[in-house]
């Protein structure tokens, strides 16, 4: 499973951005698909986990409410709308793949996915 992220970018507060992460190769075999980040200093956090095959999410509370993870299964897309952005906010965003099960553990744990993309920046200034 090959993953690619696109989107990000430099944005004032408050303003919005949508990630994106294209996915390729064997993509049945991992049909949890999450949002990570890993801001300056800090470990790589959970965001938001998708199960590709109905639509199952879960959000950490840093996020819920101003990020939507979302998918476009005919396309193996997943995005990660990011609304009322705040400066620390501010990280290298990566989309990552999982097996199944990993969505309905109802916790975002880096450890637990083992495909990842090369990460894109998000500045929030």
């Amino acid at each position: 499973v090959q993953l690619v992220e696109s989107g990000g970018g430099s944005v004032q507060a408050g303003g919005s951005l949508r990630l994106s992460c294209a996915a390729s190769g064997y993509t049945y075999k991992r049909n949890c698909m999450g949002w990570f980040r890993q801001r300056p200093g800090k470990d790589r956090e959970g965001l938001a986990v998708l199960w590709i095959g109905g639509a199952t999410t879960t959000y950490a509370d840093s996020v819920k409410g101003r990020f939507i993870i979302t998918r476009d299964k005919g396309k193996d897309l997943v995005y990660l709308q990011m609304n009322s952005l705040k400066p620390e906010d501010t990280a290298v965003y990566y989309c990552a793949a999982a097996p199944t099960a990993v969505c309905f553990v109802h916790s975002i744990l880096p450890g637990d996915f083992d495909y990842w993309g090369q990460g894109t920046q998000v500045t929030v200034s």
